[in-house]
């Protein structure tokens, strides 16, 4: 009852903040004072921000659609226009959602739905899906899209790399020219990339207070706090948020206050999150006494190496260097060095039947990874928003398997 009771009085007091700029995020898509892009997560967005478009991230709404438990309303809508139900589960549920015009964005915002488009813009750095996910509403709106299409799967990002994606970018100026109405500004493109190195770097110290033996932040927390840096990045409001939220983190580690300060194991989630079971999973392994407290899902969004002063090369080169991008060779040798870098027990890859792209447990790598760092893994069946997909108790009888032999593997050593 004591561990329970330290679990409840763990609140980040940041999270009130979080959710108000949020709302206000959200409702400001419906002001009609700023034109409206779609942008895939990892996308230009610094760009189109740097034209006057306020910028919304339909992968966010897949987000929502999965954590609100939604989704499975809406993904049979779309399997009736011919999209495959194991196609990415994001894609199927927010096409789903817009032919049933239901979104949770009205109870949660008060919002009609989700903004119309004037321009549409997207990165197949992180998969070829989102390419056909928004040329089906390019044709539904009618609007301009325009797309950036990086090499993938590279062991090293050379300047042959690079080249190619600041092309891609500069051709997206006439387009969004035309319907900005605003020429180019290379001044305020330094601006707005500015903003997002200092935003993505605050988030990145933020993830990293987690290294902490108390770790102040979970990897459940993370996928809450994360909200900002992905629709507000190059903005002051997520960098003054990543301020707040940093220094009080930072206050509990020095005063070695954590999530769940009776933990016996640490431990890594690797690949999507299950949106619709974070409280479940996060019950589960605080039950447990084991502490999430990192992830390459969360660390998806640091982007380091933003350069005002080299805007165009230093954005090519850090929306092409994103982990889901990398060869399984590089993949390794950041997981190996988060590992150490956490002090990693055991890493939990979810397999996710919709998310080929973000599951790097197909094709032997959990085993290779621990014969290189020694960190034991263990697979989970599931999905990030199709919950066919995922059997929980099955998935509780694993992980707490799995936890065990962490703890007995730890005694013995």
């Amino acid at each position: 009852m004591a561990n329970e009771a330290k679990k409840e009085q763990y609140k980040i007091h940041s999270t009130d903040v979080m959710k108000k700029i949020m709302g206000e995020y959200f409702l400001s898509l419906e002001t009609g004072k700023k034109k409206i892009a779609w942008c895939t997560s990892v996308g230009p967005a610094e760009l189109l921000r740097s034209f006057g478009f306020e910028v919304y991230f339909p992968e966010n709404h897949g987000a929502l659609l999965g954590a609100t438990r939604t989704a499975m309303d809406y993904i049979p809508e779309a399997i009736k226009c011919g999209y495959s139900g194991h196609v990415c589960s994001y894609t199927t549920a927010d096409i789903g959602s817009y032919l049933k015009k239901e979104t949770p964005l009205q109870k949660h915002y008060g919002m009609k739905g989700a903004p119309k488009p004037d321009i549409i813009a997207y990165n197949t750095n992180q998969c070829r899906e989102v390419e056909d996910w928004f040329t089906y509403f390019a044709d539904e709106f009618k609007c301009p899209i325009v797309g950036i299409q990086p090499p993938r799967h590279l062991d090293e990002i050379t300047q042959d790399e690079i080249d190619l994606v600041v092309k891609q970018f500069k051709k997206m100026i006439p387009v969004c020219e035309q319907v900005s109405g605003n020429k180019f500004d290379l001044d305020k493109f330094k601006e707005v990339v500015k903003l997002s190195k200092e935003a993505t770097l605050l988030w990145q110290k933020v993830l990293k207070t987690s290294t902490a033996m108390n770790a102040p932040l979970s990897f459940f927390d993370g996928t809450i706090h994360m909200g900002p840096i992905v629709v507000l990045r190059g903005t002051q409001v997520a960098k003054d948020y990543y301020t707040g939220l940093l220094k009080e983190l930072e206050e509990n580690v020095k005063n070695n206050i954590g999530f769940l300060p009776q933990a016996k194991v640490r431990i890594f989630w690797e690949g999507m999150p299950i949106w619709g079971k974070l409280r479940m999973f996060s019950d589960l392994f605080n039950a447990n006494n084991a502490a999430v407290v990192a992830s390459t899902y969360c660390s998806s969004w640091v982007f380091d190496k933003f350069d005002e002063n080299n805007p165009w090369e230093s954005t090519a080169k850090a929306y092409t260097e994103i982990f889901i991008n990398r060869s399984e060779k590089a993949k390794m040798k950041m997981l190996a060095e988060w590992f150490k870098e956490f002090q990693i027990d055991g890493v939990v890859f979810h397999d996710s039947k919709t998310c080929f792209n973000n599951s790097n447990a197909k094709f032997g790598m959990p085993q290779r990874l621990q014969e290189m760092t020694g960190v034991p893994g263990l697979i989970i069946e599931g999905d990030l928003c199709d919950l066919r997909f995922f059997s929980e108790g099955q998935s509780i009888t694993k992980i707490e398997t799995f936890l065990e032999q962490l703890e007995e593997n730890k005694v013995l050593s």
